[in-house]
């Protein structure tokens, strides 16, 4: 003859507590690497949007050699840059000194 066991199914409070422990601490572990990863990110985009100024610069100045001085307004008034790109050149912070783009 078999016993049944009166035990319900499911987790007691303690049990679901400890688990949300521990996802917790997961998270806890995992937040920094993420928050390091996205600055990383950030950092290279803002790397590839100088690069990408200067090259287009690089291209104006061989279309316009007779100019002395380059903005960013130049560049996109003759549609080196699109509209984007210099909303998120000036989110960014690029400027232009002389020929070079700096970030």
């Amino acid at each position: 003859m078999m016993k049944k066991l009166n035990k319900q199914a499911g987790f007691t409070l303690i049990e679901a507590t400890i688990v949300l422990f521990i996802i917790g601490l997961l998270m806890l572990l995992i937040l920094p690497n993420l928050t390091k990863q996205r600055d990383q990110a950030q950092q290279t985009h803002a790397r590839a949007m100088v690069a990408t100024v200067q090259t287009q610069i690089d291209l104006y100045l061989n279309d316009h050699p007779d100019k002395q001085q380059v903005s960013i307004d130049d560049l996109a008034k003759e549609h080196y840059l699109t509209a984007q790109q210099v909303t998120k050149v000036k989110a960014l912070k690029i400027h232009v000194v002389g020929h070079e783009a700096k970030g």
